[in-house]
């Protein structure tokens, strides 16, 4: 629905698959598929046929591919962006019809600054047979699509990768049928995979880093200390003002939340800035030795020339800490379960993150006693600090629940 604007209602009267498939048959007869990203495309269409027991073959011609052999440098390779970047005109964006002209327009494109004949001779694509071998096909065959963290073994039954993803199975897919040398190593020598479904990113996240601590797998990029590299820091000037500044992560220092990197801070920032009616100058978004610019169009209330009271604007900066920080809160983060009658649960006492457990019924939750016997303990330190406020921030409908001091 967020991605492609189409919600349930629009779906009601639409056709299903075997009433269109005689069509599809009929009209790509003797062709080839062309389209944006048409790996992905035909992919769907060999797996619906072949739910109703027909062998469906043809020929692809991929637009992204072309694009980037004939069209180099372009900043991005989506259907939106890079239409738009080249002029194409585009109406009904993610529906059928418009996205399928955009694409004949921009093929119509491809195929005259193809001077070398590129798409003729190379790269119309015979369908490739699958080069999965029948091994890792057995094992790609027993897991589930579900959200978990999957753990990768060799014939010793060593671990020797860990992962996680939104659906174990394709993501094993990806590992088995990748080129690159990890995966090429990966597929010689695993034997077995197992797994652990958690429903919740943030508890396949948590595992996943745990897991990666204890295991050490020698195909995981463990080896640097933290996942995050920058971090939100407060300071209170000569003037009684609090600033927020973006900085490299200080282990000495604790910080409000967490970044990937300063670019993710900044961002954030910026945000945060019309969020809470911020100044620019006192979250280091605008060096000035005066007024800052949301001041000059009377965007900011002042604080930056000390017109604004330092308590006013200090209220609406706790504000954003008391949301983005959980520094000596009890509380508990609700999540995803494994299955429809199932909550992940997080338990965060005094800012020290406790641990994880699943629950059917609020009562479990409700009385600490229970809570404490459902939850497994896990390690609080600074990485899954990170994960825990990153994931908050992302999902703004995460339901948190503030526990009363024992």
């Amino acid at each position: 629905m967020n991605l492609t604007g189409i919600n349930s209602k629009m779906l009601v009267n639409a056709p299903k698959f075997y009433e269109v498939a005689k069509r599809i048959v009929e009209i790509t007869e003797d062709c080839i598929i062309v389209a944006h990203n048409s790996s992905f495309d035909y992919r769907i269409l060999k797996t619906e046929f072949k739910r109703l027991g027909f062998p469906f073959k043809r020929k692809t011609l991929c637009t992204v591919e072309l694009s980037q052999e004939l069209i180099p440098d372009m900043e991005s390779y989506s259907l939106g962006k890079l239409t738009r970047a080249l002029g194409i005109p585009m109406s009904d964006r993610h529906r059928a019809n418009g996205d399928a002209m955009a694409t004949v327009t921009l093929f119509k494109m491809l195929l005259n600054k193809d001077l070398d004949k590129i798409i003729v001779k190379e790269a119309i694509k015979i369908e490739k047979k699958s080069n999965i071998a029948s091994n890792l096909r057995t094992i790609i065959d027993d897991l589930p699509s579900d959200t978990g963290v999957y753990y990768i073994h060799n014939d010793e039954g060593e671990i020797i990768y860990i992962g996680k993803s939104n659906n174990i199975r394709k993501r094993i897919t990806q590992h088995f049928t990748g080129t690159n040398s990890k995966s090429r190593k990966i597929q010689r020598l695993v034997s077995t995979v197992t797994y652990d479904k958690t429903g919740s990113e943030l508890a396949a996240l948590l595992k996943e880093s745990a897991q990666i601590k204890v295991n050490k797998p020698i195909f995981n990029r463990a080896l640097r200390r933290t996942i995050f590299t920058h971090a939100l820091y407060s300071s209170t000037d000569k003037n009684g003002y609090i600033n927020l500044y973006i900085d490299k992560s200080n282990k000495d220092e604790q910080p409000i939340t967490t970044f990937n990197n300063r670019a993710s801070g900044k961002h954030f920032m910026f945000k945060a800035v019309d969020t809470y009616n911020l100044c620019q100058k006192l979250t280091d978004l605008y060096a000035t030795k005066t007024s800052c610019f949301k001041y000059d169009v009377k965007e900011c209330l002042g604080a930056c020339v000390n017109e604004e009271p330092a308590d006013a604007y200090n209220k609406r900066v706790q504000s954003l800490i008391e949301k983005y920080s959980y520094e000596n809160k009890d509380m508990l983060i609700i999540d995803k379960g494994r299955d429809v009658h199932e909550k992940s649960v997080f338990l965060i006492e005094n800012g020290i993150f406790k641990g994880m457990g699943f629950f059917n019924l609020n009562h479990q939750i409700n009385n600490r006693a229970i809570l404490k016997s459902i939850i497994i303990p896990m390690e609080n330190n600074r990485d899954t600090q990170h994960i825990i406020q990153s994931y908050m921030r992302r999902n703004k409908r995460l339901k948190i629940v503030e526990l009363t001091k024992e």
